[in-house]
């Protein structure tokens, strides 16, 4: 009888820990949350357009206005080289007052990805 409780109690703490990992990854995949390496990217190219966002504001204070990304070369506010990361190609539109930088990902190609924009307000947010 003694073992029959035991079985019962190792079959109720595997269904309980069943349960947890369903609800943890399919939480996970409503969030969003791809591949591993899907992942490490989107983290990545968040980082380039924080970066490029204090380059931004780095050429505004010198110049008055926000730049290109061809400006905050030549001007040495940034000094990333690349124009993207990953399949992700960057894009900036500036004016006096304001800027927004856009990461594009072709889904075509890298399905699942996600575009992000920044602007003034140093903010990461996910673009359709």
């Amino acid at each position: 009888m003694r073992s029959i409780a035991s079985l019962v109690s190792i079959l109720v703490v595997a269904l309980i820990a069943g349960l947890v990992y369903k609800f943890y990854f399919s939480q996970a995949k409503s969030m969003g949350a791809g591949t591993p390496a899907q992942t490490i990217n989107a983290v990545g190219v968040q980082n380039d357009l924080i970066a490029i966002a204090q380059a931004e504001r780095a050429y505004q204070t010198e110049h008055n206005s926000y730049g290109s990304l061809a400006d905050l070369l030549s001007s040495g506010a940034m000094t990333m080289r690349k124009s993207g990361r990953d399949g992700y190609t960057y894009d900036a539109s500036a004016s006096t007052n304001n800027f927004r930088v856009t990461a594009t990902c072709p889904a075509a190609t890298n399905p699942g990805c996600t575009n992000y924009t920044i602007d003034q307000s140093m903010e990461v947010h996910s673009a359709p």
